[in-house]
């Protein structure tokens, strides 16, 4: 996961799993030169919603095992992970990494949508559960977003 890995390079680089919000910009954007300040400060706000990092008191906080995670020598972050995913999107890609064709996948939700006259989230969601993978979250804020 991309977005995980350029999370992780600035816990890694200072072996913490917990730092002041401005020493997390500083390492994404002056250290590394891969985004902008104000990049920096978003991918803190995806990561956030991702659960990928918490914020404590001025500080971001690792939600994961940094030191876990490999960051491949030449990685430099795309600025797409910049953007948040869509429930659906978040659905998908956790159907993609346990193993199942997108293809297929988006071709069933379609179908599924379509027949129960469900929203593509819902139907993502309930393709998902039928197959075995555990998308808990990407449903959650799938409901949220429905405003129940």
């Amino acid at each position: 996961m991309s977005l995980e890995v350029a999370v992780a390079v600035p816990f890694k680089q200072q072996g913490a799993a917990r730092l002041g919000e401005g020493e997390f910009v500083v390492a994404l954007s002056l250290d590394r030169e891969w985004f902008s300040p104000d990049q920096a400060k978003r991918l803190i706000d995806v990561a956030a919603g991702r659960g990928l990092l918490a914020r404590e008191g001025g500080d971001v906080v690792a939600q994961f095992d940094p030191a876990a995670v490999s960051v491949p020598e030449e990685y430099e972050p795309d600025e797409s992970i910049l953007r948040e995913q869509s429930a659906f999107e978040r659905i998908l890609d956790s159907l993609v990494a346990a193993g199942h064709d997108k293809q297929d996948a988006v071709a069933a939700v379609n179908e599924r949508q379509r027949r129960l006259a469900i929203s593509v989230e819902a139907a993502a969601a309930l393709y998902a559960r039928q197959q075995g993978v555990d998308v808990s979250d990407a449903a959650r804020a799938a409901r949220e977003a429905l405003g129940e």
